[in-house]
């Protein structure tokens, strides 16, 4: 049987880290997903899917991206039941990720959540942050000599 899930989208709220009581971390979030077609209005609608990550992906999720952020998670979908606070079952269908990967540099997932009314500053980026491969449409100064080959 196959059960495999694959989904690209935006967290609709910070990630919630927990710890089970034998110290493993679990992450949950949600994922806005964009529908492939529009509705009468013209409008397109998104799917909100509730996904879940386990031991340190969970924590690098916790840590790395917040409400807005662009993901992709790679997973299976699962589902559970449990008793409610006010003593019904409640049933729960989520997408358990073997990877989350984070699709946008930090910096574009900062200046995102600060259109939406965060009033934190922003640290200056130096130089060491820089990618050396990055094209930057400059000519690399490097001789024949350098070369390995």
């Amino acid at each position: 049987m196959l059960n495999r899930v694959v989904l690209v989208g935006r967290l609709t709220k910070d990630p919630e880290l927990k710890y089970t009581p034998n110290g493993v971390p679990v992450a949950n979030f949600v994922l806005a997903v964009n529908r492939n077609f529009t509705n009468q209005q013209g409008e397109r609608e998104a799917d909100f899917i509730n996904c879940q990550v386990w031991r340190k992906p969970a924590e690098n999720v916790a840590n790395f991206l917040k409400k807005g952020s662009l993901a992709g998670v790679d997973g299976r979908i699962q589902t559970r039941n449990f008793e409610g606070q006010d003593g019904k079952r409640v049933f729960m269908t989520e997408v358990v990720a073997e990877s989350v990967q984070f699709l946008e540099p930090k910096s574009q997932s900062n200046n995102q959540s600060g259109n939406q009314g965060n009033t934190q500053q922003q640290k200056p980026q130096n130089d060491d942050n820089r990618d050396p491969f990055a094209n930057d449409g400059q000519p690399i100064d490097i001789s024949d000599d350098d070369l390995p080959f």
